[in-house]
């Protein structure tokens, strides 16, 4: 408990603290005009109040990561909860909130555009295809298991004709019905549909997770908290999967994910104040690593401990959808359980259809498509919802879902390598964010190597070697991009 307490502490104090040092690093100013004055259209670019747009925020990076991922990544043992303290203040808050200011002071670009301006338009030509294959790859993700979830908990008459392949009628029906959803949400004005849904899922978000901290807290003699006394790795299997990188992927929205930076301008278009940038970009993803947190501390505390937990991992076959369930049922009863299922949808849903709309606005900024015109919006949308509907037909999920983490989390280390030069020119303290670029480059770097899904390297020193080999390559090549635009 002491563990977990003093990491809870350190997130909260670190809005207070490193947030605030890190608006003034960033020059935040409320003189400032924001994308929203400047740059109004009605349906991207539109003033919300700051409570709206910080609940939108959080429920745009949250999605299932925070819940699932943290789950799972309390395997590895209390390692987990320093992970995500750490990785939550130094890099994901500051990752996430520097790119919402570099955007918010920018017009409000999309984040290959961004990254064009400091890493070059070779790496913005790269982001423009990369995201946009990540932002659709989101969306299939989080289409295709919020369907599975609520196909699984209906049942509708026998409809032969609506099967495909080996998916039921429920779940056809269900994607159909979710489809319908992320088109409105992804062609609409902002302030229509996710701007009044969303606040009402991310109370939901929130609730859920200060009712299991309630548990932790008030039921302590029935659950305890593993304590942080090492680094061991107390996954059931730590060879196949070592710390690094392993946990820096399973555990990635409660600590640093780079499709957060994608999210960070679509709010940078409402925002009504440079000042309200700390409270949306840093506090949002303060917020997600708090709920990770609990999570994580409720999946070894519930179990009897870390090795409770990966029994229980295997006993459920790695689905965090079921463990969630047995959690939630166990502790507060049918009735919250049935509203934190809603509550898990809710999050994917949330989190899919602005991938969508992020989509949307990369390929429009790529391609100077204004998008006051609907039959514009719908003409860039319909190809997006093509390729993501291909994927979930043609793949099998947990494929999806292993391309996804490394790219999410390679697109993190674009994103503060932009960072890093951002503050080079900017004359700012550069290791804010070179230290979080060089671990996390590592980090997907050695994933490349180890991984099952890609090289798959039983000699481990090699893989490590060839990890860090590449990382001082790609370390090399952003100095001397520093270099040459400082001159």
């Amino acid at each position: 408990m002491i563990t977990f307490l003093l990491c809870l502490t350190a997130l909260i104090t670190a809005y207070f603290t490193y947030g605030r040092y890190l608006e003034k690093v960033c020059g935040v100013d409320a003189s400032n005009p924001v994308p929203s004055q400047t740059m109004y259209d009605g349906v991207d670019y539109i003033p919300m109040p700051r409570w709206k747009v910080f609940l939108i925020q959080l429920l745009n990076i949250a999605g299932l990561g925070p819940i699932f991922g943290a789950l799972l990544g309390a395997a590895y043992g209390p390692v987990a909860f320093l992970w995500i303290t750490l990785g939550g203040i130094f890099m994901g808050a500051m990752h996430d909130f520097v790119a919402g200011v570099i955007s918010l002071k920018d017009k409000g670009k999309s984040l290959p555009e961004i990254i064009g301006e400091y890493l070059g338009n070779g790496t913005r030509l790269f982001m423009r295809v990369f995201s946009v294959f990540l932002m659709v790859l989101v969306g299939a993700v989080f289409m295709s298991q919020p369907a599975e979830l609520i196909a699984s908990n209906i049942t509708l008459p026998s409809l032969e004709f609506v099967a495909f392949g080996n998916m039921s009628c429920e779940l056809v029906v269900v994607l159909g019905v979710i489809l319908a959803y992320y088109l409105l949400a992804t062609l609409l004005p902002i302030d229509k549909l996710i701007g009044r849904i969303y606040p009402l899922f991310g109370i939901a978000l929130l609730v859920m997770a200060f009712s299991i901290l309630f548990v932790l807290l008030f039921n302590s003699g029935t659950y305890t908290i593993p304590e942080l006394t090492s680094l061991q790795n107390r996954i059931a299997d730590p060879v196949k999967f070592p710390i690094v990188p392993m946990l820096f992927t399973t555990i990635a929205c409660g600590a640093i994910s780079g499709f957060h930076a994608t999210q960070s301008p679509m709010m940078a278009r409402c925002l009504t104040s440079e000042k309200q940038s700390r409270s949306i970009f840093y506090g949002a993803m303060i917020a997600e690593s708090i709920v990770a947190l609990i999570w994580a501390a409720i999946g070894m505390a519930f179990w009897g401990g870390v090795e409770g937990l990966n029994d229980a991992i295997v006993q459920y076959g790695g689905s965090a959808a079921k463990m969630v369930n047995v959690i939630t049922e166990t502790t507060m009863g049918p009735v919250i359980t049935a509203m934190v299922l809603v509550g898990v949808i809710g999050c994917a849903i949330t989190s899919g259809d602005t991938a969508f709309r992020c989509a949307r606005l990369i390929v429009s900024d790529m391609f100077g498509i204004e998008q006051k015109k609907l039959l514009k919006r719908v003409m860039v949308s319909l190809p997006l919802f093509a390729v993501a509907l291909f994927i979930i037909f043609a793949l099998p999920f947990q494929t999806i879902w292993s391309y996804f983490a490394w790219c999410n989390q390679t697109l993190a280390v674009i994103t503060l390598w932009c960072i890093t030069v951002y503050l080079s020119n900017n004359k700012k303290p550069v290791l804010i964010g070179a230290l979080p670029a060089v671990i996390m480059t590592y980090v997907c770097s050695s994933y490349i190597f180890i991984s099952p899904m890609m090289c798959g390297m039983e000699n481990r020193t090699l893989a490590y070697i060839l990890g860090g080999v590449l990382t001082a390559v790609v370390t090399a090549a952003v100095c001397v991009r520093i270099r040459r635009t400082s001159r």
